[in-house]
């Protein structure tokens, strides 16, 4: 007769509740053992991933100084004398023999990276026009630095020894830099830069973070992280001048990236209102100048822009070169800066490329370079000649 509690194994044995208790208690605590190896392995494998991304980018304070050369005869700028300023996208020398892939709004452009030969000979043309024109200042966006698609070269110091000597003080902010860019069409190292070439002693160079496009956060690591570079430039009567560079986000629809990104700019500025400090700002802003550039595009033109520019604000506050009466003035396409290396446009057709001015400087002379540099980039050169108070 069995006891109370006791039942028949499988193999005919007897097994108290008790013994079939700790069997079923340490069958849980194996299943229990190996989720917690399998939850431990997953965690590990996280955080080696998140790890790894973070030493594969670039992770810039919020203000940060950054290293300023100059030439050692390099002279200070003086308030009796006028001085110009040439701010330039250059397209990391790339030419226009090309539709890239992110060209097109869809990804689909089907050249991934320029050939050496175009390079060298963009580079000679940019160094021509400089040469020709022989400004004071330069302000520069997207010059590589290390990137795969320019085989790592070093496109300031190239650009720089083309030069004459005197341009031998400058600047320079990353606004995209990684290690490896996992995209299929990037997979390697990228490395572009702002920048700021003088004639004249600088004094000081900061790097001042933009807002970020929203995405998820290891998409972030890898994009660009746009910023404005300031440098100051000592006056030989005292005080100093302001001169920034920035390139605002090209690819945020459906975002307020660009409204944001605006705000920073507008903030910024102010900090020099506020100081009596005179300000020249030039860039890419890859914003329209108002709503009748808008209504000028072609469909799918627009779909990079919003009818009512987010530049608004920022043409509201301070001057700006093209101002108001060059954009909407009888010879508005005098003033497009940007040739799309998209296959359905045929020429200039906008302006996105500006030079914002304090109160403080008048305006003496201002173009856009446009005979002689439509093969050279996607956007001419905006060129300006200012006199201090």
């Amino acid at each position: 007769m069995l006891s109370p509690g006791a039942r028949v194994a499988p193999n005919g044995c007897f097994m108290s509740e008790n013994v079939i208790g700790a069997f079923r208690h340490g069958r849980a605590a194996r299943v229990l053992r190996v989720l917690c190896w399998i939850f431990l392995g997953l965690g590990l494998f996280i955080l080696g991933f998140l790890l790894l991304v973070w030493f594969l980018t670039y992770h810039p304070a919020p203000v940060e100084n950054v290293a300023v050369t100059n030439r050692p005869d390099a002279p200070l700028l003086s308030r009796a004398q006028p001085f110009s300023v040439l701010n330039w996208n250059v397209q990391y020398m790339a030419g226009k023999n090309y539709v890239f892939f992110y060209d097109l709004l869809d990804g689909s452009g089907p050249d991934i990276r320029p050939r050496r030969v175009d390079i060298d000979a963009t580079t000679r043309e940019v160094a021509r026009v400089i040469g020709e024109k022989r400004p004071d200042f330069i302000l520069i966006q997207e010059l590589d630095d290390g990137a795969r698609r320019t085989d790592g070269e070093d496109q300031l110091a190239k650009l720089l020894a083309l030069l004459p000597p005197e341009y031998g003080s400058h600047a320079t902010a990353w606004y995209w830099k990684a290690a490896f860019v996992p995209h299929p069409k990037v997979w390697g190292r990228a490395g572009v830069k702002l920048a700021v070439i003088s004639r004249f002693r600088l004094a000081s160079a900061t790097r001042h973070q933009l807002p970020l496009m929203p995405d998820w956060w290891v998409v972030q690591q890898f994009n660009f992280k746009r910023a404005v570079l300031e440098v100051r430039v000592p006056l030989a009567e005292g005080g100093d001048l302001a001169l920034m560079t920035t390139h605002l986000d090209a690819f945020a629809q459906g975002t307020d990236t660009m409204e944001r990104q605006v705000g920073a700019v507008l903030k910024l500025l102010a900090t020099h209102d506020a100081a009596s400090r005179p300000f020249v700002l030039g860039g890419d802003f890859n914003l329209l100048p108002d709503r009748a550039a808008y209504d000028r595009l072609g469909p799918p033109q627009r779909a990079y822009f919003k009818p009512e520019t987010e530049l608004a604000r920022l043409r509201a506050q301070y001057a700006s070169i093209p101002s108001a009466a060059h954009t909407q003035g009888p010879d508005f396409a005098k003033w497009y800066t940007h040739f799309p290396n998209d296959p359905r446009v045929t020429g200039p057709d906008r302006t996105i490329d500006y030079l914002f001015l304090s109160p403080r400087l008048t305006v003496e002379e201002a173009a856009v370079l446009s005979e002689g540099t439509l093969r050279i980039s996607d956007h001419f050169p905006l060129f300006a000649k200012f006199r201090l108070p």
